[in-house]
C-alpha cells in the first residue's frame, strides 16, 4: 500500500515523495547548542536538498536515573524550539508526556510525538490526536507490528488522520532490542508514512547501569536496509561530539558523518522506490 501524504510546513512525507529525514539532539542541553545545531542541519538540508524535520526533547521523562539530565523543561525548552523555527523555517518535532503538556507543546511543534513507552496511554493518545497536529507515535519496544492499529484507531477516532508510525525496535531479552524490518512494510500496510528510528534501535536501554548504551556505529547500516525496505522518512539524533552528549551519546551519529550517510539513503531509495519523487537539484 503506498501511504497517504502528510504536510509537516514545507516537507511532505508518504505517497511517492523523497524520503525525509527527522534530525537534532536527543535532548536539548542549551539554547546556544540547540540553535547551533539547527543552524548546521538547515544548512545540509538546503545544500543536499533534505526534507528536514528538526527534532528535540524539552524533557525527557524516561530517564534511566533519577539523576540523570533531562533538559530545560517545558517553558524553556518550548522557547528555544520556537526559536530554531523562526530563525531556520524548519518544521519542529518533540516528544510530549502528559496530556497538560499537550495544548502548550501544540502551539510550537508541528509534529507531537507519542513516546513509545507510553503509546498505549489512551487518555494521551486522544488528547494528542485532539490537538489537530500531526502526531508521530513510536511504537513501543513491548508491540508486534499488528498491535499498532489500535493506537492508530485511537487517534482516528479523534477525527485526526494527520499520523507518522515510528518503528525503533523489539525488546530482545533483558537491556537489549532487535530491529526487526519486517515490520517496516506491516506497519506501512495502515495506510500511514512509516520512519526508521535508527539510534534508539541501536540503543541498549538500561545497559549502561544508570543509563541506557548502545552501538551508534550500528545505526547508519540499519538504516540502510530500513531504506531499502521501503520505509518513508529516517529519525536520527546527532550531535557534534556525540561523546559528550547528556543524553543517549552512545548512540547519535556525528553531525559531521550525516552528508555522506545521507547520500547513500538516497541512492538506495532511488533504487526501491523508483516511482518516487526526488527533490529538485
Amino acid at each position: 500500500m503506498i501511504p497517504r501524504i502528510i504536510q509537516i510546513g514545507p516537507v511532505r512525507i508518504g505517497g511517492r515523495q523523497p524520503l525525509a529525514l527527522i534530525a537534532g539532539p536527543c535532548v536539548i542541553e542549551s539554547r546556544a547548542g540547540c540553535l547551533a545545531l539547527a543552524a548546521r542541519l538547515a544548512r545540509l538540508a538546503h545544500s543536499e536538498k533534505i526534507p528536514l524535520i528538526f527534532k528535540a526533547s524539552y524533557d525527557k521523562a524516561n530517564r534511566t536515573a533519577h539523576t540523570s539530565y533531562r533538559g530545560p523543561g517545558l517553558s524553556k525548552g518550548l522557547a528555544i524550539l520556537r526559536e530554531v523555527k523562526e530563525r531556520y523555517g524548519l518544521p519542529i518535532l518533540t516528544d510530549v508526556h502528559s496530556e497538560a503538556e499537550v495544548p502548550l507543546a501544540a502551539q510550537v511543534a508541528d509534529v507531537l510525538q507519542l513516546p513509545a513507552f507510553l503509546c498505549r496511554q489512551t487518555d494521551l493518545v486522544l488528547a494528542l490526536g485532539a490537538s489537530g497536529r500531526v502526531v508521530n507515535i513510536k511504537k513501543g519496544q513491548f508491540l508486534a507490528p499488528w498491535d499498532i492499529r489500535h493506537v492508530i484507531a485511537k487517534l482516528e477516532s479523534t477525527g485526526n488522520r494527520r499520523i507518522l508510525v515510528t518503528e525503533r525496535g523489539v525488546s530482545f531479552g533483558y537491556n537489549n532490542l532487535v530491529a526487526d524490518l519486517r515490520s517496516l512494510p506491516l506497519l506501512r500496510a495502515f495506510g500511514y508514512p512509516v520512519i526508521f528510528d535508527a539510534t534508539h534501535s541501536v540503543q541498549l536501554p538500561g545497559g549502561a547501569g544508570d543509563r541506557s548504551g548502545g552501538d551508534g556505529r550500528l545505526a547508519p547500516l540499519l538504516a540502510r536496509a530500513a531504506v531499502a525496505m521501503g520505509c518513508d522518512g529516517v529519525f536520527v539524533e546527532t550531535h557534534v561530539h556525540p561523546a559528550q552528549a547528556l543524553s543517549d551519546a552512545a548512540n547519535a551519529i556525528p553531525f559531521a558523518a550525516l552528508r555522506g550517510w545521507w547520500r547513500q539513503l538516497r541512492a538506495i531509495d532511488r533504487i526501491v522506490r523508483p516511482g518516487a519523487r526526488q527533490p529538485r537539484a
